[in-house]
Formats: structure tokens, sequence, C-alpha cells
């Protein structure tokens, strides 16, 4: 029996070699895609497998120290730990964030703010979130290492300096490195690294950084430490030698006190700077890790600018020292001829309107050639010299002394001055000079500004025939420059007598200043910062007292130290307010000169015409020098010192 029919529920040819040839294209893909994992990325998988188990840690390069120029240690490094994120696995770091920011009280906003700083960053690469880790950080990090594994800490260095601001203005600060440091850098700063940002700490910041190196180590599941594979060192900043002397700057410190004002002190035969002083002072030690925005912005509104360096960017009328350049300007040029005498009433007129001389009502100078006039501060002579020489004759000889442009000096941020001449209103006013300004031009009032920088390179370089020598403060710096300008021996003979009178002889305007066995020369100023008529029509205030100028320098001729100093809105003649503080330092360099033994010295504690000790006395009571290795006992206690009379 036959079936006309067949039952057969096999799929037909046709379909049997399309599902065969799906299956072939799969099984060649999937062999593509095992070629390109294993044979053409393997490299990169390796690389991110490798990433997933071995880290790289920072070394953290220590800054060079500086020194004092016996070798005494004025900036030091103190250890500490840097917070480190590791950013190996972001969805990681965005689950432990919160906690983070509480366990180690950095605000949520900021520590997302300095993940969006550096998302340009290799992921490998970690960053610093806190710079300086408190004891309380470091036990946190420490009791969750497994709990939170992105955390890491890293030995650093953080900078130390003197307490209570000493150098402060000079040594200059570190601080966080900004987005355009950063790109100037060409690679070589990275977010959250410091850098110098003002003084010495960012002149020298190449010497001083380092360069930072790597450590390449395995860590388990937790992040936890298993094997160190390979370590780069850090190379260490270079060590810099100043040329501050530690004493002549604590004396300097201690004796210009609270007040506002600068003092500097330099040898003129080198231009090396011995000591400089601002106040009021910052704290850098507050900038060794991050300021806060709030402290940052209350240093900047502060009305009495502790950011501002006074000794160099103070720019402010200089008073009667100014009347050394006209006094030199006169004898040089014999215009008005060197035997010209003045009466002085204690005012004078001229072009219609009266000028009155400091002495006006309290008596007069009677008749008045050039020594006494500048023994006694004459205004009245002065005018009259000036008026005879006129402005473009001041202007020359000021910016041959340095007066009006920027002295060189190895800081940032100095400021030039301003000596003011027919051309300088011409071009900035759109007008002629007027031949009144020149009388107050004559004795340093008027337009003219300078620096106590300028003042002392420039007193003490008339002091030193006309041989002006560049300021520094790196201890044997190469190319130091200088700027001549012959002085006939003569006028170098009459200026410097004259000079040494203001301090010396009956009448001088600085008799307080004078030290028994030591030639002590100067110039006192005093200089209004508003007219008399409108400072009584505004009521008394103290910032418009009159600012205080000493200049002074020893010995006569040739001399081997100079010092100026401001005191502003002392409301006292500069002989008397600034007076002191050049005497004082100038003292403390002879004592250390004279009595300098196995790296000790003593000074005298007699005491002066007041019956009181001066501040150089208290400040060189007998103490160990100062080494490196015993650096952390530098300590300094600012005195305010009373003006002597």
């Amino acid at each position: 029996m036959s079936y006309w029919f067949r039952n057969d529920n096999r799929l037909p040819q046709g379909r049997l070699a399309v599902a065969a040839y799906i299956i072939v294209g799969m099984i060649g893909v999937l062999l593509l895609g095992f070629w390109k994992l294993q044979v053409i990325d393997a490299d990169k998988y390796s690389s991110m497998a490798e990433r997933n188990r071995v880290r790289y840690i920072p070394v953290i390069a220590p800054r060079g120290r500086m020194l004092d120029r016996d070798g005494r240690v004025l900036v030091d490094n103190r250890p500490a730990f840097s917070v480190l994120l590791l950013r190996d696995e972001p969805a990681l770091v965005e689950k432990y964030l919160p906690g983070i920011a509480d366990g180690l009280g950095i605000p949520l906003d900021d520590l997302r703010d300095q993940l969006a700083n550096t998302k340009n960053l290799p992921k490998f690469q970690p960053i610093i979130i806190k710079p300086d880790a408190s004891r309380a950080d470091i036990d946190f990090i420490e009791s969750h290492r497994s709990d939170i594994p992105v955390l890491e800490m890293i030995p650093v260095s953080r900078r130390r300096y003197l307490p209570g601001g000493f150098l402060a203005h000079a040594a200059g600060y570190v601080g966080e490195v900004s987005e355009q440091q950063i790109e100037a850098s060409n690679g070589k700063l990275r977010p959250g690294d410091f850098a110098g940002k003002t003084g010495l700490e960012h002149q020298y910041n190449d010497l001083l950084q380092g360069t930072d190196g790597m450590r390449r180590v395995v860590v388990n599941s937790v992040g936890k430490e298993v094997e160190r594979l390979a370590t780069q060192e850090a190379i260490p900043g270079k060590q810099i030698q100043l040329t501050i002397d530690y004493d002549l700057q604590q004396i300097a410190e201690q004796s210009l006190g609270p007040r506002p004002g600068a003092a500097v002190a330099l040898d003129p035969r080198t231009g090396e700077v011995l000591a400089m002083v601002s106040h009021p002072a910052l704290d850098p030690n507050e900038f060794a890790v991050r300021i806060s925005g709030e402290d940052w912005k209350s240093l900047n509104e502060d009305p009495q600018h502790p950011l501002l360096n006074r000794a160099i960017q103070a720019q402010l009328a200089p008073g009667s020292v100014f009347k050394i350049v006209t006094a030199t300007a006169m004898l040089e040029d014999k215009v008005p001829p060197e035997n010209f005498t003045t009466f002085c009433p204690g005012y004078a007129s001229f072009y219609g309107r009266q000028f009155k001389c400091y002495i006006y009502g309290k008596g007069s100078h009677g008749v008045a050639g050039l020594h006494k006039a500048i023994l006694e501060s004459c205004d009245i002579f002065f005018y009259n010299v000036g008026m005879r020489l006129g402005i473009d004759r001041l202007s020359y000889y000021a910016g041959k002394f340095g007066l009006g442009h920027k002295t060189g000096i190895d800081l940032p941020a100095e400021e030039p001055g301003l000596m003011p001449s027919a051309e300088w209103a011409e071009r900035v006013y759109h007008r002629k000079w007027y031949a009144g300004e020149t009388i107050s031009v004559a004795i340093g009032q008027g337009a003219v500004i300078t620096t106590p920088l300028q003042l002392a390179r420039m007193i003490s370089g008339i002091a030193m025939g006309g041989v002006f020598k560049q300021p520094h403060l790196l201890k044997d710096a190469p190319n130091v420059g200088e700027e001549r300008f012959a002085l006939s021996e003569p006028t170098v003979e009459k200026i410097t007598d004259a000079m040494y009178g203001v301090v010396n002889e009956d009448g001088g305007t600085a008799r307080n200043v004078r030290l028994p066995g030591i030639e002590v020369s100067g110039k006192s100023g005093t200089a209004q910062v508003i007219g008399y008529a409108t400072r009584e029509r505004m009521g008394k205030q103290k910032k418009f007292e009159d600012n205080a100028w000493f200049v002074g320098y020893a010995p006569r001729r040739n001399p081997e130290i100079a010092v100026a100093v401001l005191v502003q809105e002392s409301g006292k003649h500069g002989g008397e307010a600034a007076g002191p503080v050049v005497k004082d330092v100038i003292k403390a360099y002879y004592d250390k000169k004279n009595k300098k033994t196995q790296g000790q010295y003593t000074a005298e504690t007699k005491s002066d015409a007041t019956g009181k000790g001066s501040a150089a006395a208290a400040a060189l009571a007998p103490r160990a020098a100062l080494k490196p290795e015993n650096s952390a006992a530098v300590m300094r206690a600012r005195a305010s010192a009373e003006p002597q009379r």
C-alpha cells in the first residue's frame, strides 16, 4: 500500500543556507572583535588594566630656603601632609564626594569646582584637595581607608616664615598657582601646585621651586599600597643667600614699631640691601596654604594697606630731602652763585602768591647761605634757588640721581615715582608748565614723588661722588649695574659737609641722631599730604598729618651704610619721628662691625639723652647667633620705639 503524499518537516535548502551564512557571519564578527581586543587594542587595554592596579603618586619637591648674609635661616620649610583625590574612576569619586567634603571640612561646591578645574588632566593623575592636612584630617583618612578608597596622603614641605611679619614684604609669600601661571609654565605647574606670588619668592621662583618627582605603586582592591614599583625622586629647590642682615632687619623692625612706614638700609659701595621693612606687615604664613576669600578681601580692603611694600611702592612727596637735589644742581650749574644768600622772615612771595617756610609763625632763619639752609632746612632759600634753576634743570639732575624711574632692585612691582618736567606737563596734561609750580618742587612738594629706596640710593650716591649702585637682595648677584654721574669734588665736599652738619652742628634739624665717634650725616624731610589751609577746613584727621622722612648715612664721605626711613601720618618733623630709626640702624651696624666675637656681639645699654635705652640696645641683647640648624628658634617680639627728641 503506498501513500500518494509524504509528510516532510525539513526546512527548505534555501533557508538552511541563509541560516548558515548568518552563523558564519556572527562567528566572523566575534573573531574580528577578539582580534581587535587581543591584537590591535592590546596596548590600550593593558594600560587601562595597569592603571586599575597601579597608581602614580606625586613626590613634591621642597622649596629652597632663604638665608641671611651670615647664613642664618630667614625662610624655611616645615613638614606637612597634603590630601590627594584619586580620580581613576569618576563614578566612584562622585559617589564619595559628599562624605569627603563632610569629613575634611571642605564645602562640597569647592570640591566640585576643583574637579572642574582639573577636568583636562589625565584621570590617573591625582589632585591635591587639601594642601595642609590637620590632625583631624589625617585621622579621618586613616579610619576610612577601606570605606573611601579615593583618598591618599603624601608628605610635603610647607613654607615657614619668621613670625610677626618679619621681612614679610621683601621675602614675599607662596600661594596656589592661578590659571595664568599654569598656562605660562609650559606644563611645569599643575592645579594645586604652589609657587611664589610676591617678593623674592616670586622673583627667584625658578631657583626655589625645585622639580617634583613621581612614585609608582601597586594598590589592592581597597586602595592600600602593597608594592612600590619605581620612584622618580624629587629635585629640591636651590637655597639662596640674601644680602639682608638679620640683626639690622630686627633693629629696623623694632624701631619703626607699629607706625605705618618703611625703612631701607643699603651698602652704597655694593648696592646690597641690608634691611628692608614695611609696616604694617602681613603674615606670610597665612599664605603658605590656601587663604580664604574672606581673609583675602579683608587684606585688600584694609585702609592701612598691609599688602603694600612701602619701601619700593610708597610713592610720596619726599619733602626737604629733595633739597639735596636742588643744592647739588645749584653748585654744579653755578645758578645761583655759590655765595648766594637770602633773608628768611618765614615767608616769601613768588609770582603773586605767598609761600611759607616751615618755621612760619615760630621765628625766622634770618640770612641764610647754602650751608645754613641745608642745616636748618630753610624753605625760602630753596624757593629762590629753584626759581632760578627752573624745572628742567631740577628734573635733569633728579633723573640722573635716580628719581622718576625704577632702581632695578630684584623685586617685582617696584614703582618708578615721578619727577615732573615741562615736557611731562605737556604730555600728560596738555598744558605748559607754570613757573610757580617749580617753587614747590624745589623743596620736594608738588608733583614730585619718590620711594624710600630711591631716596636711600640717591643720597648715598651723591655722597659717593656720583656712583649709584643697583640695589639688590641676592648675595653675590651677577651683573650688578651702576649709574655714574660725575660730580665735582667741591660739590661733593660742600654737600656732605652740610649733611654732616644737619646731625652734628648747632641748628641742625636732626641733632638727636648724632652718635659719638660715628660720622652720621643726613637730611630730614617733612612732607605735607594736603595743603595746610585745606587741612584746617577739613578738621584734624590722622590721615592728613605730615609724613616724616630721614635719610642718613655714615661715614661722612664714601659711606658704608645708608638708611632711609619714612613714617607716615606722623604729624612730626622728619628728624624727630624718622631720625631715631636711622640712628638705631646705623648704631647697630657699627656695634656689630666693632664687637663681633665668635658669632655673637653685644650692644651698649647706655641710655640716650632722654634717659631711655635705645631700640638698638634693647634688640641687640646678647644671644646666640641664628644658624640653619636651629632656625626654629628664630623668634621676634615687635616693640614700639618712642621717637627720640
